[in-house]
């Protein structure tokens, strides 16, 4: 399966989103097999990683975040589930669309969308599986904001921004932080 094919379906190439996209995609994909090189130790799969990092954020042309291009009518943090709905319309195995699903921030809990009210379907999006985890965490690196793109962002930082956000999710990056070695 070629992501830059399904991406395809659904961005036009040499628009600033599709560029945006992409850029951001081909980062985190190489962060994230940066990362699983680093676990030798475990049975990861580098394939569905290369993958599932390139099509993690397929679905933010439905949101409105204009800053980086986006003219949806949903809110930026839908993205996630917009773009699971998106793959597993197109018939992709259900473990790529729960990577969409589940890399927003360090994962969102039902408990989370409830008390805040966010505009999301009522169920658990953390990341599950060690792949996940990996990609998930190797998105908080690099910024797709233009005026953001090109800063280095260090574990620290993330932990900080996570922070101020919700502790639980600062504290679930933190253990995958350090359990992969970051």
């Amino acid at each position: 399966m070629e992501p830059l094919f399904i991406i395809e379906k659904f961005y036009t190439p040499g628009t600033k989103l599709y560029q945006v996209l992409v850029e951001h995609s081909q980062i985190v994909t190489e962060k994230s097999l940066e990362i699983a090189n680093s676990l030798t130790h475990l049975n990861l799969n580098f394939k569905f990683i290369k993958t599932a990092a390139m099509l993690h954020d397929i679905g933010i042309f439905q949101t409105n975040a204009r800053s980086i291009g986006c003219n949806g009518d949903s809110p930026y943090i839908c993205h996630g589930y917009l773009g699971r709905k998106l793959l597993d319309e197109q018939g992709l195995a259900p473990e790529y669309g729960l990577v969409c699903e589940r890399h927003i921030g360090a994962g969102i809990t039902k408990e989370n969308i409830i008390s805040n009210n966010l505009p999301l379907p009522q169920r658990d999006m953390i990341p599950i599986s060690i792949e996940e985890k990996i990609i998930c965490v190797a998105d908080k690196y690099h910024s797709k904001s233009p005026k953001h793109a090109n800063r280095k962002i260090t574990t620290i930082q993330i932990i900080e921004e996570l922070e101020k956000i919700n502790k639980n999710h600062a504290k679930r990056f933190s253990i995958w932080a350090e359990e992969f070695n970051l």
